[in-house]
């Protein structure tokens, strides 16, 4: 975290910001340049659980201001930078950042000193994928995933009326970077256990097994089974599969995806073997499924 160093008693900066009178606001000046992505236009942020995001360029004059905000809010700052006021102090916000700010917290962000501010923003609504987030603190860290954010999001910006496979796979790979910047290293077992299946959820084509599972919550397999079937009342090999079949759901609508294409996303390099799965818990083939169903 980047703290800015006032000439003022700690104390009296704590009252003043705990006694602020927050509002909802937003400024851009004429300089300031900024694209959208919106589900209106990209339905598959939907399917990834993204509010909207978007990319910008703001300088001459820019602020956020959120009294309750609904959603999290995350920045990642490319160049220049700008400054965060929250209810526990004043952060610089630097290059190659990111910014974490949970739902239901007062915020504001605006250009400072830096004369520039390139960033990539991304909303998440307050659902179980992002549940990482929710409680955490309001922070500012170092990350060197800036770069890929904003190029992703730039991609998917230049797919609006492109090519629907393309974009589920550009916000496929933006789902498991931001699992990955936003993780706040939780302590205790449940939520170390809770934030490796929201990896898990993001990487499904990897091989995962429930000893690599186990190693990655820091927990023997006997841990790792006691907590899964606490969670999600399923032991952590249903919950893998059921995290797969639930995506095979939505990427059989996909009609341009082959169900051999589907089976490799998900993990399975074996098509019969998804196959097989799906048929067990379905009872009915993939192919099957997206004649009668869709």
């Amino acid at each position: 975290m980047f703290e800015i160093t006032k000439n003022l008693c700690e104390s009296v900066i704590e009252q003043e910001l705990l006694n602020r009178h927050w509002q909802d606001e937003v400024y851009l000046a004429e300089a300031c340049k900024e694209r959208f992505i919106v589900s209106s236009e990209i339905p598959e942020l939907i399917m990834e659980e993204i509010s909207m995001a978007g990319l910008g360029e703001f300088s001459q004059g820019y602020s956020v201001e959120r009294r309750e905000p609904e959603i999290h809010t995350i920045l990642f700052t490319l160049e220049g930078g700008g400054c965060l006021t929250t209810r526990h102090g004043i952060q610089q916000i630097q290059s190659n950042t990111v910014t974490v700010l949970p739902q239901g917290m007062p915020f504001r962000f605006e250009l400072g000193e830096q004369p520039y501010w390139k960033m990539a923003w991304i909303l998440l609504p307050p659902v179980s994928k992002w549940r990482q987030i929710e409680g955490s603190l309001q922070r500012v860290e170092q990350t060197h995933l800036c770069e890929s954010v904003w190029s992703l999001l730039n991609l998917t910006h230049q797919e609006i009326q492109g090519r629907t496979t393309f974009r589920q796979l550009l916000l496929s790979e933006l789902t498991r970077v931001m699992l990955g910047s936003t993780d706040v290293h939780p302590s205790n077992a449940s939520m170390r256990v809770h934030s490796v299946f929201n990896q898990v959820e993001a990487q499904l084509h990897l091989p995962w097994t429930v000893k690599e599972i186990a190693k990655r919550s820091f927990l023997s397999e006997e841990q790792l089974n006691r907590i899964s079937k606490q969670l999600y009342d399923q032991s952590p090999s249903q919950r893998l599969i059921r995290l797969r079949m639930e995506k095979a759901l939505d990427l059989l609508h996909h009609r341009d995806w082959s169900i051999t294409m589907i089976a490799h996303r998900l993990g399975y390099p074996d098509p019969y073997n998804f196959t097989h799965r799906f048929r067990k818990r379905y009872g009915m083939s993939p192919r099957d499924y997206r004649k009668n169903k869709l």
